[in-house]
């Protein structure tokens, strides 16, 4: 999507701020004990109160509001029983649709106490986003997010998952541009104009380079190969001559 009004823009706005709200509101609740189903109960209230509903839910049948991906889960995690331990690192990823409009949002968390690695993890995974953020203008290669974050990856020693890509967004929860890497790849060569809709997620990883299926009774949750700690950190955005006006923030 390419924004063409001020109307749309702002029903842009408010939905990237409802999937950050929601976002944030689960991950103040997150504590030993809590279940992942009842984490997206929260967020689904806060979706549904304010006129939204859930994008997977609605776009694709997901089996919940929100995906919520614990540990060696990568992403897509489906919310349920599985209870919040102290020490797990959880992905919380909120995207819905209001007013015909979507946003998209997601960073994970670690529940303390938390190992040394993976607080540096979550840490430099904030940073990968920024480095690829960093990179967006009207007029940039789009191939510029993935270099910016492989150069990241590689001077701190991590991994890239290269199977998982950053997506137009807007109209639709997954529009063009499709794909969008965010590694390095050569055969990437579009530019980003301006008024480009598109997420920016990154997921850094402790060496896992893919994301696997896991067995027949879950078609949806994805694992890291080889299995490793993996972040997430995205922001929905819009490129603009200045550089990337970001649409998902709770404030």
């Amino acid at each position: 999507m390419v924004i063409s009004s001020e109307d749309e823009l702002d029903k842009l706005k408010a939905i990237g701020r409802l999937c950050a709200q929601a976002m944030e509101t689960m991950a103040k609740s997150l504590e030993p004990g809590i279940t992942t189903k009842e984490l997206d109960d929260i967020g689904r209230k806060l979706l549904e109160d304010n006129g939204a509903q859930s994008a997977p839910e609605t776009c694709y049948q997901f089996p919940g509001a929100t995906c919520i991906s614990v540990n060696e889960e990568v992403a897509h995690g489906i919310p349920g029983g599985r209870v919040i331990k102290a020490g797990d690192l959880v992905n919380i990823d909120v995207s819905a649709v209001k007013d015909g409009f979507f946003g998209d949002c997601g960073a994970s968390y670690a529940v303390p106490p938390v190992r040394r690695e993976i607080e540096k993890l979550c840490r430099d995974g904030k940073r990968a986003l920024w480095t690829g953020l960093q990179q967006v203008k009207a007029g940039n290669k789009i191939a510029g997010i993935g270099n910016a974050i492989g150069a990241f990856a590689k001077k701190n020693r991590y991994t890239l998952i290269t199977n998982l890509s950053s997506h137009g967004i807007g109209l639709t929860l997954h529009d063009e541009p499709k794909e969008i890497p965010t590694w390095p790849e050569k055969s990437e060569r579009r530019i980003m104009e301006e008024g480009l809709v598109f997420t920016v997620e990154p997921f850094l990883s402790l060496g896992g380079t893919w994301a696997e299926d896991g067995d027949n009774d879950d078609p949806w949750t994805l694992y890291s190969d080889p299995n490793a700690p993996t972040v997430q950190y995205e922001h929905t955005i819009v490129a603009t001559k200045s550089g990337p006006l970001i649409l998902t923030l709770a404030n």
